[in-house]
């Protein structure tokens, strides 16, 4: 068995290399082959590195599903904007009749409007699934225990992100999951994906929608944020919106690189990140490894993903700082 895995990973990166050819004037194919190489040895399960809507290199298995983790909320922002016409940003949770349980919202907590939710601005400190650990802490230091005005201060908290699955499931009436497929898969060609429901009725009502996509089509939704919302001349989510990623953000204080700043449930790298991307460049994080960048000025989108179903055993994870150094690696490699 090992002389077959050994064997994959020789024709994985060779088939990478001849997917290169026709970039050779702007790409080292010896230094994205480094990359290549990196990605191997962290345990990437699957990356695509596409410019110009064509794949350049690929690593590992790029077809199968696996959970791609929080990025499904840069998947809701999209669902979000595609219909405002039912959903009012500036409505409060008070207009919505939307509440919680076991622990109900107070009169200041009802105020916050929609906007905040999407900006992750409520203030509201409820407890709610899916959010433990390093994210837990750092939100419950960030909003401490006492209510804050809406608007006032951001925490990258998950009860905005299931209330707001809420509100858009309420205001519109079709299930997230369908929202996904008539929305997004259907003009992007996306064939398989599932999503799926969570929630811990002990902590709130509000559910997480979850999604399985494989890193293909996960690269595919980052080319429909680097075409500014366009797929094959249709204008699938407005423009507008993916503008708002880099345009109104809060530069969150989190030190961590690719935390610099969060707009609209995107992720805004530090300057400094992998030595330095540029200006406009924004990015969807997912736990263990979970990743799409956007990097506008070259025309690129990187999809990362790590095995995290199956076996313990079986599953992989990349921190933070091996996915910069793969970037890093990645950029190095143009001419």
């Amino acid at each position: 068995m090992k002389y077959i895995v050994f064997w994959i990973s020789i024709l994985s990166i060779t088939m990478t290399l001849n997917s290169c050819v026709k970039h050779e004037q702007n790409w080292d194919d010896v230094k994205l082959n480094q990359a290549i190489n990196f990605a191997n040895e962290i345990g990437t399960f699957g990356l695509v590195v596409q410019t110009d809507g064509e794949i350049l290199a690929s690593y590992g298995d790029i077809d199968s599903l696996s959970r791609v983790a929080s990025i499904r909320k840069a998947i809701l922002m999209a669902l979000v904007s595609q219909h405002l016409d039912k959903i009012n940003l500036q409505s409060t949770l008070a207009d919505l009749n939307v509440d919680d349980t076991p622990i109900p919202l107070t009169d200041l907590q009802k105020q916050t409007k929609v906007i905040h939710l999407l900006k992750s601005t409520s203030g509201i400190n409820h407890p709610i699934g899916s959010q433990t650990g390093f994210m837990k802490r750092l939100r419950d230091s960030l909003l401490g225990n006492e209510p804050n005005i809406p608007g006032a201060k951001w925490a990258y908290n998950n009860w905005d992100y299931h209330a707001l699955t809420t509100v858009f499931e309420q205001e519109t009436g079709i299930p997230l999951g369908d929202a996904f497929k008539n929305g997004i898969a259907r003009p992007l060609g996306i064939k398989r994906f599932d999503s799926f429901y969570k929630k811990d009725t002990t902590l709130s009502i509000h559910p997480k929608v979850g999604f399985r996509l494989s890193t293909r089509d996960m690269a595919k939704f980052g080319q429909l944020f680097l075409n500014n919302g366009q797929w094959d001349k249709q204008q699938v989510i407005p423009k507008s919106w993916v503008e708002r990623i880099t345009q109104d953000y809060t530069e969150t204080g989190v030190n961590v690189p690719d935390r610099y700043g969060h707009g609209y449930l995107w992720w805004i790298p530090s300057p400094n990140y992998a030595g330095g991307l540029p200006v406009g460049s924004f990015m969807a994080n997912g736990s263990g490894g979970q990743r799409i960048l956007v990097i506008p000025e070259w025309k690129m989108v990187i999809a990362h993903k790590t095995m995290n179903e199956g076996p313990r055993e079986k599953r992989t994870r990349v921190s933070t700082k091996q996915f910069e150094q793969l970037v890093k690696l990645i950029k190095e490699s143009k001419k």
